[in-house]
């Protein structure tokens, strides 16, 4: 019995030999690896110019302000196509009707004297030259609000891929620079990451602009100013000896 037990441990020893050669020589070898970003950031000149413009009305009744809220709006809305010419897109993009309250030193529930009415439209141009006259001609047609302007492109793809191509050619070389003074070369690309490419836009804030028959006399000058297109790609790249 003795040696048969021994017999049999012997066995099993060789029986799991094999399995061990087997897993080592199955092992994926550590790869050597840089990881590296890149980032730039492209400028271009806009193109498209969006505009935000409003009426505001008040009365005591909360029909009375919509009403000459809406008679307000038809008025600048016409003067606005007419000075931005076929090409413009313009749309509603807020409307409001609240309340005017009047709060009491002594405490107690406000008053309520007056209702706000405020109608806000967008109005897209391409064509640049005429963003000072539309301004000037919805602010004498009613338009007592000006919320902003916003610059952007027709053809952003464009840009974009422009920002990609050169972050990514920066990242590559960063790669290539860290390999050769370590004394290695670069094998393979093993990942590519990107963020998406931001576009920054110009928006400079008008701020709440009320007309005057006086202010209306000089033409509005605006000028375009510059998009800043960035974008950001990280690179993983296999590196190895270097050749000699």
């Amino acid at each position: 019995m003795q040696l048969s037990c021994a017999v049999l441990l012997i066995a099993g020893s060789l029986a799991v030999a094999p399995v061990w050669a087997q897993a080592a020589a199955v092992a994926p070898a550590t790869l050597s690896s840089i990881r590296v970003s890149g980032e730039a950031r492209v400028s271009a000149r806009p193109d498209r110019v969006q505009i935000d413009l409003g009426v505001q009305t008040q009365a005591q009744l909360s029909q009375d302000a919509a009403s000459a809220n809406a008679r307000q709006l038809d008025a600048v809305l016409a003067a606005v196509r007419k000075a931005a010419g076929p090409g413009a897109q313009v749309k509603t993009i807020s409307y409001s009707l609240s309340p005017n309250y009047q709060y009491h030193s002594s405490g107690g529930e406000p008053t309520i004297t007056g209702y706000t009415a405020l109608n806000v439209v967008e109005v897209t141009l391409d064509d640049l030259a005429r963003i000072g006259d539309v301004i000037d001609a919805a602010t004498r047609a009613g338009a007592n609000r000006v919320q902003g302007i916003q610059w952007t492109l027709r053809d952003q793809d464009a840009v974009r891929a422009e920002a990609l191509r050169e972050a990514a050619t920066r990242a590559r070389t960063e790669a290539e620079v860290l390999a050769g003074a370590l004394n290695l070369r670069i094998l393979r690309v093993l990942t590519v990451e990107e963020s998406s490419p931001q576009i920054v836009p110009v928006r400079p804030r008008l701020g709440v602009a009320r007309a005057s028959a006086s202010a209306a006399e000089v033409p509005t000058p605006v000028e375009a100013g510059t998009l800043d297109v960035s974008a950001n790609v990280t690179l993983t790249v296999e590196v190895g000896p270097a050749a000699h």
